[in-house]
């Protein structure tokens, strides 16, 4: 997201604030509503357009990254390290993010209306072995995607992925389709990402129109919450780097200091993948290392995006007033460990997977909207948390395999690459 459209973000959030409150000041409660019902037209459309896109971005992203796999399995033992500490990573990230939004709360006394086609499931399902096989295992996959049903869809494309990779020449027509099929869903949700500062201007105005200024102090609570749960993410991220890497983890994040800056303030994480390359091998981090760890990192090591999966999940159900039991919430961990591995590049992704995990445990759809008005300022910081990770993970991985430049041999190469002529 480029400069231009942070500010359109920025008046959006201005502007929606500003008409709820006139409309929440000036009008009566009857009118209000009505001005209110009026703008969730647009929020409800939206909300539409990014269920769309669920079944098919889901499937084609996570049969592409699968059927690739092979490559990296060829690497051996690099490959098996790497994903082992995205794995052990993510579930941190995870964990966290649950832990302090039970820690902060910022959803409870939030208290908004509740969506009438969500009246009757507001109280989360309970999860038998039964209903989870059902979940879990599609009987059709047509039905399935017409139904969102996100589990049942990642099940059916870790089939296919897989077994693309195991032929000996990998499908490629059906790979090669694959492909086109999720560059096409890609593009087609930028486009339905373009429409967000309306959503946004629509969905705060509402918000602010039927429940006043009060409300904001529920959203600096919620985004306070959450970068406060960032930073503490980043202090477990690098303390776990220097146990690896040791005093050099400072040179670590000294180096990839300008990719952080350019993913926060492009919310791309995607943006820095040039300039966290470079940092990375200016570090000593070898090349065959770096360029195996970082690419694969942008598609399973999302450590911010995953933490506020959770926390906003949580939130929207404190919001709503909604008891998960430790059951669904272990459960909501595992899915969101899975869905968040198909989703790298896709603009949003965040919004795509929460809206999807929603439906899964019959929590209102309509919550989206929530958050959708400060989904770009905590996407800044999920995006620069995202690189520190794979920029961790990449140095800790690298000293792994001995693979990491002593740090007289880096300022010597350094030196030398001075020292020679343009």
């Amino acid at each position: 997201m480029n400069r231009r459209f942070a500010l359109l973000v920025l008046g959006a959030m201005v502007g929606g604030v500003l008409l709820g409150f006139l409309c929440n000041r000036f009008m009566a409660p009857e009118q209000a509503s009505q001005v209110a019902d009026g703008l969730n037209v647009v929020s409800v459309a939206f909300l539409r357009l990014i269920k769309m896109i669920i079944a098919p971005l889901v499937f084609s992203t996570l049969v592409v990254g699968i059927a690739h796999m092979e490559d990296s399995a060829s690497i051996g033992r690099i490959g098996v390290k790497t994903m082992l500490w995205f794995v052990g990573a993510s579930l941190v990230s995870l964990t966290l993010g649950l832990v302090m939004v039970h820690l902060f709360q910022p959803g409870v006394g939030m208290s908004p209306p509740t969506p009438d086609a969500a009246a009757e499931t507001v109280k989360a399902s309970g999860m038998t072995i039964k209903g989870f096989v059902e979940h879990l295992i599609p009987s059709s996959i047509i039905d399935a995607m017409a139904k969102n049903e996100i589990l049942q869809i990642v099940v059916f494309s870790v089939f296919v992925g897989t077994a693309i990779a195991a032929i000996d020449d990998k499908a490629p027509a059906v790979l090669t389709f694959a492909e086109q099929v999720a560059n096409v869903m890609l593009k087609v949700t930028g486009y339905v990402m373009n429409f967000a500062p309306i959503a946004i201007f629509a969905a705060l105005a509402a918000t602010v129109t039927t429940q006043g200024l009060d409300v904001l102090v529920t959203y600096a609570k919620f985004v306070g919450g959450f970068y406060l749960s960032l930073g503490l993410l980043w202090v477990v991220l690098i303390g776990a780097a220097f146990l690896v890497v040791g005093k050099r983890v400072k040179h670590l994040i000294a180096g990839v200091r300008a990719p952080v800056l350019l993913a926060f303030s492009t919310a791309s994480s995607e943006a820095a993948y040039p300039r966290t390359l470079e940092a990375l091998q200016k570090f000593g981090v070898s090349r065959k290392v770096a360029s195996f760890v970082l690419p694969l990192g942008y598609s399973f090591n999302l450590d911010g995006s995953m933490m506020y999966c959770t926390f906003a999940v949580l939130f929207i159900a404190q919001a709503y007033g909604i008891e998960l039991s430790l059951g669904q919430q272990v459960m909501m961990l595992l899915l969101l460990m899975v869905t968040s591995k198909g989703m790298a590049g896709v603009p949003r992704a965040s919004i795509v997977v929460i809206a999807a995990t929603l439906a899964y445990f019959n929590l209102p759809e309509a919550g989206v909207l929530l958050i959708l008005s400060v989904d770009h300022l905590l996407d800044m910081g999920r995006s620069a948390t995202n690189v520190v990770g794979n920029s961790v993970a990449a140095a800790v991985v690298a000293k792994w395999e001995k693979q990491l430049l002593p740090e007289g041999e880096v300022e010597a190469e350094a030196e030398t690459a001075k020292a020679v002529p343009a």
